[in-house]
């Protein structure tokens, strides 16, 4: 348990990558990762576009939008940092219109089987859906839910303890690692 706990507590948000391709083996470790995702009355709504080389990973970065909380400058990644594969969740609505529960247990398990090798992700809901789900060829009956962002860290990314303010906004320190701060346990939980 305690090397899960640990996974659990590394896993974070990265945004900034070194320039090294993810193997295969991995790719289809974190997509049978996904598969194997709990999925309500399981009915699997859920399908995967796989998003590798560096034309076609920079034509879905370019309809991303990368850390709301900080300055763009500080926040997207630079064209050398960028990410080096990318993974959409679809949603298939006639399989199951409201499927958010199913991606993001999907999501937890392809993000923690890509962590598990070192491989960093960042989960991005903010991107030009209409001008992806054209170049991914989509159908009326298929949405995009998310993209996910793959590739090696080049930074560390940390969780403090969240200050008395109660300010939950992350932010770069002097080395530009992410550091988010996180809710006291027993602050968030409640026995009866």
């Amino acid at each position: 348990m305690d090397n899960l706990l640990e996974l659990l507590k590394t896993r974070r948000t990265y945004r900034r990558f070194q320039q090294k391709e993810i193997d295969s083996s991995i790719v289809d470790e974190i997509l049978m990762a996904a598969r194997y995702a709990s999925s309500g009355a399981n009915r699997q709504p859920l399908t995967y576009i796989v998003i590798e080389g560096k034309n076609k990973v920079d034509q879905v970065f370019e309809q991303t939008k990368w850390a709301a909380m900080l300055p763009p400058e500080d926040g997207q990644p630079k064209d050398n940092e960028r990410p080096t594969l990318f993974i959409a969740v679809i949603q298939n609505t006639d399989i199951n219109a409201n499927s958010d529960t199913d991606a993001g247990l999907a999501i937890s398990n392809m993000t923690l089987a890509a962590w598990n090798h070192g491989v960093g992700s960042c989960i991005i809901g903010n991107c030009n859906k209409p001008v992806l789900a054209e170049l991914f060829g989509l159908t009326e009956k298929q949405k995009i839910h998310t993209v996910v962002a793959f590739g090696y860290p080049s930074h560390r990314s940390l969780i403090v303890p969240m200050e008395k303010d109660g300010s939950n906004k992350y932010y770069l320190d002097e080395n530009r690692d992410y550091v988010v701060p996180k809710r006291k346990l027993e602050d968030i939980v409640t026995f009866l």
